[in-house]
């Protein structure tokens, strides 16, 4: 039961995380026309400040990048040009982390919400 209530507390947080990291793309989209902005993101989430969500690469050989976009740590100013008012800001690029991320929140509360439901059955009680 304990593994059960460890998964519930690390979706909690992720989803938090997500939440989190929401609001900062909204802003980067915010200051799409602000002069000298650089668009920013969080750092990749952690379940317990040691291990990384997603694919672990367990080889030299593997190849890298198994946690997709949302764990991207790569600046925008270096994959896109800086406007000559210094803004590094890609509405195509924010709009699809923001897609991303609303998209794993959404699956997270499901599979969050399933679980507690599972829990209920466990105990005895009903939906």
């Amino acid at each position: 039961m304990k593994e059960g209530v460890a998964s519930l507390g690390a979706m909690k947080a992720r989803m938090q995380w997500l939440a989190s990291r929401q609001s900062l793309l909204s802003g980067n989209i915010a200051n799409a026309d602000t002069p000298g902005y650089k668009p920013r993101d969080m750092v990749p989430f952690r379940v317990d400040g040691t291990h990384r969500t997603g694919l672990a690469r367990t080889d030299p050989a593997h190849l890298g990048g198994g946690s997709g976009s949302t764990g991207s740590t790569s600046t925008h100013a270096a994959r896109f040009e800086t406007r000559p008012s210094g803004n590094a800001v890609s509405l195509e690029d924010e709009m699809l982390k923001v897609s991303e991320t609303q998209m794993e929140h959404q699956m997270l509360a499901g599979l969050y919400q399933r679980s507690l439901g599972y829990l209920k059955i466990a105990i005895g009680r009903k939906g």
